[in-house]
């Protein structure tokens, strides 16, 4: 009966106490838990939170060298009016607008990249209003210069509010008037996202430059570039983090998703050594589009500085495609 009794305690201590096991379970559970909550806290801070800085990244194409007064101080220098509304979620946005030497009936709203302000696309709003005789509304985003809001919505939350811009457009304009959306970087896709919605028939024209396909592949690529980090270690908890506190999650900004449905022409522009959005995302979208569409490239400029690599044909490339739909 002894041997019996030995064995059965043998049996026991091999096993291990059920409720110990269930207990080291538990602890391991909550603590990768406790680590993913605080890598994707760090992560939404990083990328997704309000920041009031520039991201140094465009920051350097902001400023056209070759020009008598850089974008910021010529719309200091040439007056502007401030545009106000209230978005879908009570923010109030804010925007300069800045009328045409001559009256016109043409409107070009400029949409500014990530962790920019509205007044880094002076030396666009410039070219637009001298060149091209164009009125000229440069919307800060959301969570961006001088509008309200804790987050960066990679252009899908933005793309409700230009419609809301598109709209206020036209009532203070008049519904005669005609209307271009251009982009640059996450403004690039801000317009790409906004254009696969129901659009007033006087929006002419889109023209997106070096946007992202979608908030989810250009993070998940920022990820692995600045983290080394594969993307089922960081990105399913900064999603859902993202969903809980700003609304959206990545894959639902998509901006190849929203030109699949897109009917305005639209110009592509990339840099073609482009290494912040990848080069191959514009051939991408490009290939997506079903609307009337031409692709414009720059073989020397990285991101966000093809205007300033060759602004001359860069504005002739606008300037032809322009004239072929906004008549």
């Amino acid at each position: 009966m002894k041997n019996v009794y030995m064995s059965k305690k043998n049996k026991v201590s091999k096993t291990g106490n059920p409720v110990s096991t269930a207990i080291g379970v538990g602890v391991g559970v909550a603590l990768a838990a406790g680590i993913s909550y605080i890598m994707s806290d760090h992560f939404y801070k990083k990328a997704i939170k309000r920041t009031n800085f520039e991201q140094s990244k465009i920051s350097k194409a902001a400023v056209n060298p070759d020009s008598d007064l850089s974008g910021r101080e010529w719309i200091e220098d040439v007056g502007y009016e401030i545009w106000e509304l209230i978005s879908f979620d009570e923010l109030k946005l804010k925007a300069y607008y800045i009328p045409s030497k001559i009256q016109t009936d043409k409107t070009v709203i400029l949409a500014h990249g990530y962790g920019m302000e509205a007044k880094s696309m002076g030396d666009f709003a410039k070219f637009y209003r001298n060149q091209l005789g164009y009125n000229v509304l440069l919307p800060d985003a959301r969570g961006h210069g001088m509008s309200e809001g804790h987050y960066k919505g990679f252009g899908w939350h933005e793309r409700i509010d230009y419609l809301k811009w598109i709209e206020h457009v036209n009532l203070t304009n008049g519904w005669n008037e005609k209307i271009v959306l251009h982009g640059l970087s996450m403004g690039g896709a801000t317009v790409m996202m906004t254009s696969g919605e129901v659009l007033p028939p006087n929006v002419k024209a889109i023209i997106e430059d070096c946007g992202y396909t979608s908030a989810y592949d250009q993070i998940q690529y920022q990820f692995g570039q600045q983290y080394k980090l594969p993307k089922w270690l960081a990105m399913p908890s900064t999603n859902l983090l993202t969903k809980l506190r700003a609304g959206y999650s990545f894959k639902e900004a998509t901006a190849i998703g929203q030109v699949k449905k897109n009917k305005i022409p639209m110009l592509f522009i990339h840099g073609e050594i482009d290494d912040y959005v990848p080069y191959d995302m514009v051939h991408q979208l490009f290939e997506a589009c079903t609307a009337p569409k031409e692709i414009y490239t720059v073989p020397d400029a990285n991101h966000a500085e093809a205007f300033y690599k060759s602004p001359e044909t860069y504005i002739k490339a606008v300037k032809e495609f322009l004239e072929k739909y906004v008549l």
